[in-house]
């Protein structure tokens, strides 16, 4: 197997577009994530800016979004609701999904279990295309006249199933229904793909109990997946049904305009039930490989044993199975029956003990380590912080009397934004700054990494703090303006101040990407461990070959957290080390 991967020549077009290497298909979603993540947080720019100074002239506006969606600057009030609707979209599925798992599954699973490859090359391939594809078509819809889908990204009908109710409703709709069919159905495959891999192709000596806990998270993110992402394909398909063939499965007793319609028989509310049986699973889809990457991180820069090895993993299934048994959560004003919103309460408030689980062990790993704060560390620990601060709000949101309350208020947004956006996004960010060297075989900027992470910490927080205050007070989310209601105009100048946090954050991330681009290129050539850190990824070579391992696949004699191990010369040994005699296996 080693050889036949080396010896042909391969064109720029086998290497660069259509490779089969798990290792250039990583790179392939990182810089598609990256390239949609910059349209994401520029829609939001654009709607912070609308709701801070509503109806003002922007000449950005004319420039971006044309007379057309902007006339003479000012923002249509449809617009901020298909920039809302896109916005949500690209970041949860196009750039934490595939930012995350698309990533650093392809590129961690063969390299940490000791595999030449993913199972499958072709189909690791065609998952990389066919994500691709969907974020063209997701993309397109902004240059069609009636605009892009704006039934917010949780796309409920009636609003997403009559063609007719919104400008937004209608051939926009339809591309983002079509874009999202194409997009399960590459998650599904690199879902598959990572699954069979863990399962089979794990090198001499690698047991379950031996894997890293990165590989332990992509392998349940990815089951997850399997689980959950069918059910959002259903809908989409029924959605496509009833508003292309006249079906009326979400559908019941409509008038438009005094007009009564044909359809009967159907239930909106059924449509929520299929969209959050995926949508609350995604949230975890997101969060889980991003606990991975962190639990990696600090252990390796703590330069200590993850504390709790097998309590992280016990968690990181308690959470995935609980999961899938919580999304009535996001329902409770739905007129649901008071017995289940109890039940859901029940299984929600459940999930904050493996999350717990988690927090502590981080902190207990941190504790009294001989801390290394660099860049991917900082972000870890921000991660850990964010997680804390946004679960907690969780708590509130998760009490059926208590959500109530503040149920579509931007005390939502504060919520799932830092549990989910923010430290989705730091685990990402400290996965990238980690595992540069192993990508690219080049050093990324220190400094430009700290002032990357100390700008985004303060902003982040500057941005989503304020929001559980005027989410308390009652303001509700995806208005266009609050001009018409005397009650808001308090919250006007703390809608400033969050905008005014944005922008500036968002400014700041052009540190980052001038960082990763120019590193690439023109980057200090990376060390072959440069963090002296002990799984197997770190054996192979710095210069890329297809098949890792340019002779034999390293063997595995212990598990990957021997940090400052006693009776060692340095403070970690590689897994790949055979044990000396009487020395034990520690496994907490």
């Amino acid at each position: 197997m080693s050889h036949e991967h080396v010896h042909h020549k391969e064109t720029f077009i086998t290497k660069y577009i259509f490779s089969v290497d798990h290792k250039m298909i990583a790179k392939q979603y990182l810089i598609s994530g990256l390239l949609m993540g910059i349209v994401g947080v520029v829609m939001s720019l654009f709607f912070r800016m609308q709701i801070a100074w509503p109806e003002e002239s922007f000449e950005i506006f004319k420039i971006f979004l044309g007379d057309n969606f902007a006339p003479d600057g000012v923002m249509r009030n449809d617009i901020y609701l298909a920039l809302v609707t896109i916005h949500g979209t690209i970041m949860v599925f196009f750039v934490l999904t595939a930012g995350l798992s698309g990533t650093f599954s392809n590129l961690l699973i063969p390299l940490q279990i000791g595999a030449r490859d993913m199972a499958s090359g072709f189909m690791n391939m065609l998952s990389y295309w066919m994500f691709f594809v969907s974020c063209i078509i997701m993309l397109s819809s902004l240059f069609i006249e009636s605009g892009p889908a704006s039934a917010g990204w949780t796309i409920y009908p009636p609003l997403s199933a009559l063609p007719q109710a919104i400008p937004g409703s209608g051939l926009g709709m339809t591309l983002w229904l079509i874009s999202m069919a194409i997009f399960i159905a590459s998650s599904l495959m690199g879902s598959l793909n990572y699954v069979v891999t863990v399962i089979n192709l794990r090198t001499k000596g690698m047991t379950m109990t031996r894997l890293p806990l990165t590989v332990w998270a992509f392998f349940l993110t990815a089951i997850i997946g399997i689980v959950s992402f069918p059910v959002l394909f259903s809908a989409a398909l029924l959605l496509i049904f009833d508003r292309s063939f006249g079906t009326s499965f979400f559908l019941s007793d409509i008038f438009i305009q005094g007009e009564v319609l044909h359809y009967q028989g159907g239930s909106p509310v059924l449509f929520e039930h299929l969209f959050w049986f995926l949508g609350h699973p995604e949230v975890y889809i997101v969060i889980l490989p991003a606990m991975g990457l962190v639990s990696e991180i600090i252990a390796t820069n703590s330069r200590k044993p993850i504390f709790g090895y097998r309590a992280m993993i016990t968690s990181i299934i308690a959470i995935a199975f609980l999961s899938t048994i919580v999304w009535g959560h996001h329902m409770f004003v739905s007129g649901m029956n008071p017995f289940l919103g109890s039940v859901f309460t029940f299984t929600t408030l459940l999930i904050a003990i493996p999350s717990a689980v988690k927090a502590f062990n981080w902190i207990t790993t941190l504790w009294k380590g001989n801390l290394q704060m660099n860049p991917a560390m900082l972000f870890s620990i921000g991660f850990v912080s964010t997680f804390i601060t946004g679960g907690l709000t969780g708590i509130i949101l998760g009490d059926s009397t208590l959500d109530i309350n503040v149920h579509d208020t931007y005390f939502v947004i504060a919520h799932f934004h830092l549990v989910m956006g923010i430290s989705a996004l730091y685990g990402f960010f400290a996965g990238v700054y980690h595992w540069f060297p192993k990508m690219f075989g080049k050093m990324m900027n220190k400094n430009l990494g700290y002032v990357h992470f100390w700008t985004t910490a303060v902003c982040a927080y500057g941005v989503f703090f304020p929001m559980h205050f005027i989410g308390m007070a009652g303001l509700p989310r995806r208005y266009y303006t609050n001009s018409a209601f005397p009650l808001f105009d308090e919250l006007a100048d703390v809608n400033i101040l969050i905008t005014v946090f944005a922008i500036v954050g968002a400014a700041f991330q052009i540190a980052f990407f001038w960082n990763f681009f120019y590193s690439i290129f023109f980057g200090k050539k990376a060390p072959q461990n440069p963090w002296k850190s002990t799984t197997l990824e770190w054996t192979t070579p710095v210069e890329h070959i297809h098949g890792n391992w340019p002779g034999e696949i390293p063997e595995v004699h212990r598990w990957p957290y021997d940090y400052s191990k006693p009776g060692h010369d340095e403070d970690f040994v590689m897994q790949n080390v055979p044990m000396k005699e009487g020395e034990e296996e520690l496994h907490h």
